[in-house]
C-alpha cells in the first residue's frame, strides 16, 4: 500500500481577526459575545457610513449565516465595498469568494487580481493564496519560482499553509531545488501551529526517514495530531502503522477504528482496506456483505485493487449473489488501470465465456 502522498495547502479561509477601532469595538464586544443581532446591526451601521473594516466584517457576517441566513450573493456586495477602499482583509476575502464560486461566478483570473492587491499590501494570507495560485496555474500561468517567492512572503509572516506549501515545494523541488531538510523545518513550523497537513507530511518524512533520520514513533505522533483533527490521510496512515506495529503496538482493533473515520470521509485507499478487513476478520467480525458495500464505495472512485476485489466476491457469490457479468465488470475496470491480477482474471474469464461471450483472441 503507497503511504507516500505528500500534499499541498488549499485555500487560506475568510477571515475574521481580532481588532480593536473604537467606533466598532461595541460590535466587535457583540460578536465575540455570540450576540449576532447586536453585532449585525452596529456593523451595518459604520458600514453604511463607507467604514472599509464594518463593511468587510459584515460580508464575513454574510458569508458565515451569523445571526442572519447566509447571503453569499449579499457577503461579495459587502467585501467588494472594502476591497475598492483598498482594505486588504476586504480584497483577501473577495478573492476568495471568485476563487470558490460563492456569490458570484467563479473567475480565478479576479481571484488572482484581488488576491494579488492584498499581497501587495503585506497581508500574508493573500499572499499565501497568491502563492497557491501561481504553483497551480489558476487564473495565472504556472509559476512555481513566483509561487515560492509569494510562500516565502507569507511563511515569514507566521502563515501556517505558506509554511506548510514550502515544505512541500522544498520536498518536491517545485520552484526551488530540492532540498528535504528544509522541508522538515517548513513543515515542522507550520505543524507546530497544529495545522494538520503539515503535521501528517512532518510524519511521513519521519516514517520514510526523508529530510530527518528514520523515526517512526515520531511519525505515529505527528499523524495521531493529524488524525485528531479529522484528516483523513493521516488517519489511514496511522491506521497502517497500528496495523504493521510500526512506532506503537501492533493493534488491529485500533487500525480498524482509523481506517473506518477515514473511509467514513471517502477516502478510497480506506474503504479498501476497510473492506479487506471485514472480508478477512481482521480486527472485527467477518461481514462479506459489508465489505462489499466498502469495497464498492472505493471502486466507484476509481481505486483498482477495489474493482478487482469486488469483482471477485461476485464471481464467488461472497456478500453478494453471483453474478458473471458484474465480476466481468468490475475486474475489466481494474485491468484497463493496469492492474496486472485483473488482466490475468479478466483473459480467463474471457477464455471460458464467464461474464463475457467467449473470446480466445481478447483472452
Amino acid at each position: 500500500m503507497n503511504t507516500g502522498l505528500r500534499v499541498a495547502a488549499c485555500w487560506s479561509v475568510i477571515l475574521f481577526s481580532t481588532f480593536s477601532f473604537a467606533g466598532l469595538q461595541e460590535g466587535v464586544d457583540a460578536y465575540n459575545n455570540n450576540n449576532f443581532a447586536a453585532a449585525f446591526a452596529e456593523f451595518s451601521r459604520s458600514a453604511e457610513q463607507g467604514d472599509a473594516v464594518a463593511q468587510n466584517r459584515l460580508g464575513v457576517m454574510y458569508a458565515e449565516g451569523r445571526g442572519m441566513a447566509k447571503n453569499d450573493a449579499k457577503a461579495v456586495q459587502w467585501f467588494r465595498k472594502a476591497a475598492e477602499q483598498g482594505y486588504a482583509e476586504g480584497q483577501f476575502n473577495l478573492g476568495l469568494m471568485y476563487a470558490e464560486g460563492l456569490g458570484v461566478k467563479k473567475d480565478d483570473a479576479q481571484a488572482r487580481q484581488w488576491n494579488r492587491l492584498a499581497a501587495e499590501q503585506g497581508y500574508a494570507k493573500a499572499q499565501s493564496n497568491l502563492g497557491l495560485m501561481y504553483a497551480q496555474g489558476l487564473g495565472v500561468a504556472k509559476d512555481e519560482a513566483q509561487a515560492m517567492q509569494w510562500y516565502l512572503k507569507a511563511a515569514d509572516q507566521g502563515d501556517a499553509a505558506a509554511q506548510s506549501n514550502l515544505g512541500f515545494m522544498y520536498a518536491e523541488g517545485l520552484g526551488v531545488a530540492q532540498d528535504e531538510a528544509q522541508a522538515v523545518q517548513w513543515y515542522q513550523k507550520a505543524a507546530d501551529q497544529n495545522y494538520a497537513a503539515a503535521q501528517f507530511n512532518l510524519g511521513l518524512m519521519y516514517a520514510k526517514g526523508i529530510g530527518v533520520a528514520k523515526d517512526e514513533a515520531q511519525a505515529v505522533q505527528w499523524y495521531q495530531k493529524a488524525a485528531d483533527q479529522n484528516y483523513a490521510t493521516a488517519q489511514f496512515n496511522l491506521g497502517l502503522m497500528y496495523a504493521q506495529g510500526r512506532g506503537v503496538a501492533q493493534d488491529e482493533a485500533q487500525e480498524m477504528q482509523l481506517h473506518r473515520k477515514a473511509a467514513e470521509q471517502g477516502y478510497p485507499a480506506a474503504q479498501f482496506n476497510l473492506g479487506l478487513m471485514y472480508a478477512k476478520g481482521i480486527g472485527v467480525a467477518k461481514d462479506e456483505v459489508q465489505a462489499v458495500q466498502w469495497y464498492r464505495k472505493a471502486a466507484e472512485q476509481g481505486d483498482a485493487k477495489a474493482q478487482f476485489n469486488l469483482g471477485l466476491m461476485y464471481a464467488e457469490g461472497l456478500g453478494v449473489a453471483k453474478d458473471d457479468a458484474q465480476a466481468a465488470q468490475w475486474t475489466r475496470k481494474a485491468a484497463e488501470q493496469g492492474y496486472a491480477k485483473a488482466q490475468s482474471n479478466l483473459g480467463f474469464m474471457y477464455a471460458e465465456g464467464l461474464g463475457a461471450a467467449k473470446d480466445e483472441a481478447q483472452a
